[in-house]
């Protein structure tokens, strides 16, 4: 390793869910970061939903494996771009259901018909453990049963509260599938835990030999990870003591780039009462509020610490943020001058529905854009 190249930060990466809106945003984030060789720097990376979905298709189409920056600019993006620009995993598994009666016993919990969509619309077939080398890879769920984060990494899943088991042959589409079974929507994926050896430390000190034990649930019931933290930071950074996280098996990191393509929280009037709409709309509230608690202490962090992250945000116009956060700063005059999506075009991208449809090339060049411009402008005004 040279001198520079040790100067050069240990990237932790969050992927936050939002259906293939989120995904398209983060391909364009993931551009920028190529274009300035940054992938070879990425140490763990955090996915939740949508994000899941993306991070899972860049390793499909890269062999398996994380690209290198020239692998991904080369080939990877257009690949991601010609997938999700051609096919429909929500119309492709509303199809599997309907038409074929052996699936209707999933009607209550299609994130096993989402498992099998991804596996042959998407191709991606193989087991969590072919994906060989590179960041460690924290693809995020929500355990209905315990309500924690539901977790598959280094080969193995569980919470904290179930303890942890190895994933065998599990397949990569079905960690995918649960970090997207958004309740509702899609519904959970369902698990039986006497299929699996679990384990489970009796303390937190990181020297404790974990300890055989069996789960107190005979089925797990896994949701979206979005349902516990949809901006997918709590395996890099910890929010209450305001630090990136250390652990046994948690890379260390200096520099977190969180890519956020949520849907923005409208405002708007609420139902009438006898209008199911209308519990949607508190529980959208309720998860509103969670997230902007995790976002408020990141920004804290960020602002005590310069140097220390990047939060990238659907929505967040470059003109309107250049204006309002540059004066003072060398690159203000220089980002002023470039070109950048208007106001309308970035409101078109932050408002495209949450959904798992085949995008038009029009919209994935919009997002694609809006997440490339947003990476740029923050990287280069904080820098």
């Amino acid at each position: 390793m040279t001198t520079e190249d040790a100067k050069r930060p240990r990237l932790g990466l969050a992927a936050s869910g939002g259906g293939v809106r989120a995904a398209a945003f983060h391909a364009g984030v993931l551009k920028y970061l190529a274009e300035q060789s940054l992938l070879e720097r990425v140490q763990h990376i955090s996915s939740v939903s949508g994000g899941s979905l993306f991070v899972g298709l860049v390793m499909c189409r890269a062999g398996y494996k994380w690209p290198t920056s020239q692998e991904y600019t080369e080939r990877v993006y257009n690949e991601v771009k010609c997938t999700l620009t051609t096919t429909s995993l929500q119309l492709s598994g509303a199809l599997r259901l309907i038409f074929n009666p052996l699936n209707w016993r999933f009607a209550l919990s299609r994130a096993n018909i989402l498992e099998r969509t991804i596996w042959t619309v998407w191709g991606i077939k193989e087991p969590l453990s072919s994906i060989r080398g590179g960041p460690v890879w924290s693809i995020n769920g929500t355990t209905a049963e315990t309500g924690r984060r539901f977790r598959f990494k280094n080969g193995g899943f569980g919470d904290y509260e179930l303890g942890y088991a190895h994933a065998g042959a599990l397949s990569l589409a079905s960690a995918l599938a649960v970090s997207a079974a958004f309740p509702g929507g899609i519904g959970p994926l369902s698990v039986k835990t006497h299929r699996f050896a679990w384990k489970k430390s009796t303390e937190w000190d990181l020297d404790a030999v974990p300890i055989d034990m069996k789960p107190h649930f005979k089925r797990l019931h896994l949701y979206d990870g979005g349902v516990y933290d949809n901006l997918g930071i709590e395996p890099l950074f910890d929010c209450g003591t305001q630090r990136f996280k250390k652990g046994r098996d948690t890379p260390i990191i200096d520099h977190l780039i969180v890519s956020d393509a949520g849907a923005p929280f409208a405002r708007a009037r609420i139902s009438h009462p006898l209008n199911p709409a209308r519990f949607k709309r508190i529980a959208d509230i309720a998860l509103d509020q969670t997230r902007a608690l995790r976002v408020r202490s990141l920004s804290n962090f960020l602002i005590n610490n310069p140097g220390a992250g990047l939060y990238l945000q659907i929505g967040a116009g470059a003109l309107a943020q250049i204006k309002k956060f540059g004066p003072g700063r060398p690159a203000q005059a220089a980002l002023l001058a470039g070109e950048w999506l208007d106001t309308t075009m970035v409101k078109e991208a932050a408002a495209i529905p949450t959904s798992l449809k085949r995008l038009s090339e029009k919209e994935f060049n919009l997002l694609s854009q809006h997440g490339y411009e947003t990476a740029r402008w923050n990287s280069e005004l904080w820098r």
